[in-house]
This record gives structure tokens, sequence and C-alpha cells, in this order.
């Protein structure tokens, strides 16, 4: 089959601007929520969108880790994606839940958490995890697969599990957002776009979009 003749009809569900929350990240909770019960497979799973120096976006996938007033991840301070944060903190998040036919897409400006709240989420990951964040020079050009098996290998005989700390280049972001758009799949290709935007007092207007 060609790519061009691929097709599939949404028709689960609708979405319409009296259903929503007036709060995106208190709407974005109930789709989590609803992606998490229907078990949907990574259904943490989003999209980071960040911009290089030079001016070009870049993605990857990422799990999502926290939601308070912002979206929470971790990564190495030290990435690709870290250096680009500090360049320009503004980025872009995407989820999307195919079987649920939804997406949600946020923007916003990203800043890096308290020492505190990165120590709490890294102490709570299995201890391979904490060892494979000081083992992993991130983003960066390594000889082989056995460059890092070897490195992990001594840093098991040097650290353990009772001893270990979280490396200064390691922690997480906040992404606090001022777009917020919730998309659900409809017949036609007419899909239900809603469209939220930060005011300058910090309100939320929202509006629909054409799909």
């Amino acid at each position: 089959m060609k790519l061009a003749d691929i097709r599939i009809d949404y028709t689960l569900k609708s979405l319409d601007e009296k259903d929503v929350n007036a709060s995106p990240i208190d709407q974005f909770n109930i789709w989590l929520e609803g992606a998490q019960q229907s078990k949907v497979q990574e259904w943490n799973a989003m999209n980071l969108s960040t911009v290089r120096p030079d001016g070009r976006p870049n993605s990857r996938i990422v799990l999502l880790k926290g939601v308070d007033t912002g979206l929470v991840f971790f990564t190495n301070y030290n990435s690709a994606k870290g250096k680009e944060l500090t360049h320009n903190p503004f980025a872009a998040i995407t989820f999307f839940w195919p079987a649920l036919e939804r997406q949600v897409r946020f923007m916003g400006k990203v800043s890096k958490i308290t020492s505190q709240e990165s120590d709490e989420y890294y102490f709570s990951r299995p201890f391979a995890s904490q060892i494979g964040a000081w083992a992993s020079p991130q983003s960066e050009v390594i000889p082989n697969r056995t460059y890092l098996e070897e490195k992990e290998a001594k840093l098991l005989t040097l650290i353990k599990e009772e001893t270990i700390t979280r490396p200064e280049h390691w922690g997480g972001y906040r992404l606090i957002p001022e777009e917020v758009e919730f998309w659900q799949g409809r017949s036609s290709r007419l899909h239900d776009r809603i469209h939220y935007l930060k005011d300058s007092g910090g309100n939320w207007k929202i509006g629909r979009l054409a799909p």
C-alpha cells in the first residue's frame, strides 16, 4: 500500500469548548488519566522539541515525570537538549495517543527545577539507572558500546548504593505552558482543536482552531 493511500477515519469521541476545563493543566490531567486507564503503551511518552543554536529544530522522545504548574522531565544537562535549552529556553511538547485518537501540544518556557526536586526523583530511581546517569556522556560521540559497558562496570566497583550521589550534570526541567492545544480526531479530517492561550495577566483564553 502506498503511504498516500493510508487513511484512518477517527470516530471515537468529540471535543467542544464547553466541555473542557478552564485550566489546560487540569484538562490535561483528565486526558492523561484516561490514557493511563486505557492502558495506552508508554502513555507518558512525549516528543520534546528544542531549537539548536543554528536555528534548526531538534526533537526526541522523553518521558513525563511530573505535572504541577507545568510538565517535568529529567535529563543530562550537558546533553544536546540541555545545551539547546540553555541557548534558547523555549520548547514544545507533544503527546499522541493514537488508540484514543488524541493529541496534546504544549508550548512555553523551560527552566531547571530545584536541586531538592532533582534529588528526590534521582534517588527514587533503580540503582542501575542512577549509575547510568554517571556512566553516559549523553549526546557525545563515543567509540563503541563497549566503552559504556566498561565505564559502567568500573563505576560499580567504585560506587555503592548507600553512597551514591546525584551528578551535578543531571536533573530536571519544568516547561510552564503559554499555549496548549487539545486535538480530538474526528471523521472526514474535520478534527476538533481546542486552543488555550495565556494572556498578559496570566489568564487562559479558550478558542477553537480550524483542523
